[in-house]
């Protein structure tokens, strides 16, 4: 990273932090920041039925936002929360394009990014389409490995799309 690229940034980034529990973002509202996870877990959720359906999970070392209404600038279905005290670096929208078009290494960086994203939400829709409860939930364990033991067991079970009852079987046969 080139010291104006750190320069700029840190004009432009402010640290954050979040309880647990607390509301990061909410669907009813144009999601406007990106975060950057310093220490802690932040879930990506919608409703459906009034019910918490978890679609992923981001900790230390990754970006989180509600990907379409951060990049179309409309609402969007996704929630973010904190599942534990979470310490996060902010961008605004306007200030992550500022970088993107005066930083081909942000924007490379970005693409990159992007692509490893991508490639995980493949993996995901292959696992939930056509695999068993037991390989989802060990596809979710070698996905999250250095997290999955923080995360409660229903917030896997939603995004496994499995009950608790058949999560709590597949884990008493591992």
């Amino acid at each position: 990273m080139s010291e104006s690229l750190k320069e700029d940034i840190s004009k432009r980034i402010r640290f954050e932090q979040f309880k647990k529990g607390e509301l990061v973002h909410n669907a009813d509202l144009i999601c406007t920041k990106s975060y950057f996870i310093q220490d802690g877990i932040l879930r990506t959720y919608f409703l459906k039925d009034g019910k918490e359906i978890s679609e992923y999970f981001c900790s230390e070392g990754e970006w989180i936002n509600s990907p379409r209404s951060f990049m179309q600038r409309k609402k969007d279905i996704y929630y973010i929360d904190a599942i534990e005290n979470t310490d996060v670096y902010c961008l605004d929208v306007n200030d992550l394009l500022f970088l993107f078009d005066h930083y081909p290494e942000m924007e490379r960086y970005s693409r990159l990014s992007m692509g490893t994203l991508f490639g995980h939400l493949i993996e995901r829709i292959t696992s939930l389409r056509f695999t068993t409860a037991r390989e989802k939930y060990e596809h979710f364990c070698q996905t999250y490995h250095d997290v999955n033991h923080r995360i409660p067991l229903g917030m896997i079970a939603s995004y496994l799309g499995i009950s608790q009852e058949t999560l709590s079987r597949v884990r008493a046969k591992r």
